[in-house]
């Protein structure tokens, strides 16, 4: 018995390693083919729709300046721009310092949330903003994003060649890559999981997921939806499934690029990975139950990505801990001599593979500190991710038992450097 649950375990597990390496060379490619189609698309003429930037605000003072100054810098049309600061529900100096744009440039507006919605939660205040807003294209940052001057022209040039597009994400970086070696892991994290999971997927399978920012989606499409889910805490997951089972699919165009802060301390990366974790749970659960109604059938191939992600996966890697730590302190039978030993060093092996291929497609990022990070991570960041899920699982069973209120937890935001001088320290 002992030797069926490994092997079925070690199935499980190596069954996602490969699969991501597979993915990985998606992204690779994926690199490659885009930068040939921005070229192409370059030479046209863009037609520029009206676009609202929506921009949920809870007590963001701290980054809200030079989120808003970005804004003013972007290089698309300010007769065709409305940029809205949705300040939800903020004690600080969040809509004082927003409105200090508003009397300087008029494309800029502040709206209010008002009970019985103010501070219910990202996905409230994105709707309140969308009510409010004008614009055919809809873009979303958070409030601790400076994006390049050329993002929102490269997302809506994604959405006007690609009339299939329902929506168009673009790439973030990390602004704060560098402050610690928890920074460090999450800056490889993303990288990884932009070429992975969202270079990987839309190669192969033209698949990618929304992000809670940098991207553009068509207003029409927001209607006919109804907007986003209110109890969704991972509210860019699940309005992904809901407009693929329209018939859309949505791009990844890594032209456009966005900076964002990350936790900078285990605490703050605790809370805000939990909420991704149980945000994702409710999308698996919300959908597989309606698996056969889903008009998209091509989505149901993201639906067991996820499914595999936070539950088999994670079973798999489990029981195979479990069974090596038993059988150190009793004889359970297990009978398979050296190949556990060789079969963690190739999949050791088979990450840090997949990691370094993702931070050459990011030049500045291809580095022996990066390289000794991974090997690090494996061993740590990797493994409290695990822990992570198994909570964030427990605290879901707890909220359909007890009936609990779901509540939205804000990431910390701190202060940075100018973002130039920021970028000069981090390649310097």
């Amino acid at each position: 018995m002992a030797d069926f649950l490994f092997y079925a375990s070690l199935f499980l597990i190596w069954f996602m390693l490969i699969y991501h390496m597979f993915l990985m060379l998606g992204g690779y490619l994926h690199n490659r083919k885009y930068r040939e189609l921005k070229k192409c698309w370059e030479k046209k003429d863009l037609h520029f729709p009206t676009v609202s930037v929506l921009i949920p605000a809870h007590n963001e003072e701290v980054v809200i300046k030079e989120t808003l100054q970005a804004m003013v810098k972007l290089n698309y049309p300010k007769d065709k721009l409305e940029v809205i600061v949705i300040n939800d529900n903020s004690s600080d100096r969040t809509g004082e310092i927003a409105s200090s744009f508003v009397k300087e440039y008029p494309f800029v507006k502040v709206v209010q949330t008002v009970p019985p919605f103010a501070g219910k939660g990202k996905s409230s205040a994105l709707n309140q903003g969308l009510a409010e807003s004008k614009g055919d294209v809809i873009v979303v940052y958070d409030a601790d994003n400076t994006p390049e001057p050329d993002a929102v022209q490269y997302l809506i040039m994604g959405l006007e060649n690609d009339q299939q597009a329902g929506a168009v994400v673009g790439k973030f970086r990390v602004m704060n890559a560098t402050k610690n070696l928890l920074t460090r892991f999450i800056n490889i994290e993303t990288i990884t999981f932009q070429w992975l999971a969202q270079g990987g997927r839309w190669h192969w399978f033209q698949l990618a997921t929304i992000p809670g920012t940098n991207f553009a989606i068509r207003r029409s499409i927001l209607e006919e939806l109804g907007g986003w889910d209110v109890k969704a805490l991972s509210e860019d997951t699940e309005l992904s499934f809901r407009v693929y089972n329209l018939g859309y699919h949505i791009r990844f165009f890594p032209a456009a690029i966005t900076w964002e802060q990350e936790p900078e301390t285990w605490r703050v990366w605790w809370r805000q990975r939990t909420r991704w974790a149980r945000g994702n749970q409710y999308v698996i659960f919300k959908y597989l139950f309606n698996l056969f109604n889903m008009k998209n059938k091509r989505v149901v191939l993201d639906l067991f990505y996820f499914l595999f992600t936070y539950m088999l996966f994670l079973l798999g890697v489990l029981v195979s801990d479990a069974i090596f730590v038993l059988n150190l302190f009793t004889d359970v039978n297990l009978n398979v001599g050296p190949i556990s030993t060789i079969l963690l060093i190739l999949a050791i092996l088979l990450y840090v593979t997949e990691v370094m291929l993702a931070l050459t497609i990011e030049e500045d990022q291809f580095h022996i500190k990066n390289f000794l990070a991974v090997i690090l991570m494996y061993f740590t960041y990797s493994q409290l991710w695990l822990a992570l899920v198994v909570y964030s699982i427990y605290l879901e069973i707890k909220r359909v038992l007890f009936k609990q209120e779901i509540k939205w937890y804000k990431t910390q935001r701190y202060q940075q450097l100018p973002q130039i001088e920021q970028k000069t320290i981090d390649h310097g």
